[in-house]
């Protein structure tokens, strides 16, 4: 290993450290895999969740691997997700303007038309644990923060 690579490595680590030690500050986040997440102890709507995330430097959750499914499902709670079709009923868009791609919603899900615009996790307990929602529901909600480059 070069000097140069050796000092790159050197200054990834203790930017890491740095961040993690900043991580350590947030009480309520868990760090898994590149981000860090922040579960809602108590219940508001899709807009209002999504709202309280933005004031925390993060968005609701984008959910992009079954790996991310299977985390968000052991927190066992009844929350909302950052997937939405209130733009165009029945495209399914995550927050940051992404198509759905990959999902796990749950039986017959979505089945709510133009009533329930707003994703969540609701039966935790299996993989496919998504449903469609009105989005003036009041429910916990999980933010997700990328802290990896």
């Amino acid at each position: 290993m070069s000097d140069s690579q050796h000092r790159s490595l050197a200054e990834e680590r203790d930017s890491m450290k740095a961040l993690l030690m900043n991580l350590k500050v947030e009480l309520g986040w868990v760090l898994f895999k590149c981000s860090t997440y922040y579960v809602s102890s108590e219940k508001k709507t899709w807009q209002a969740s999504r709202d309280d995330c933005r004031q925390r430097g993060a968005d609701l959750i984008i959910i992009n691997s079954e790996e991310e499914q299977s985390f968000a499902n052991q927190f066992k709670k009844y929350m909302w997700i950052g997937l939405t079709d209130l733009q165009t009923e029945g495209t399914w868009r995550w927050v940051d303007g992404t198509p759905l791609n990959t999902s796990y919603w749950g039986t017959k899900e979505p089945n709510g038309d133009s009533e329930e615009n707003c994703g969540d996790i609701k039966s935790f307990n299996a993989k496919n644990s998504w449903n469609d929602e009105k989005c003036a529901t009041s429910l916990n909600w999980i933010c997700e923060k990328k802290v990896c480059p």
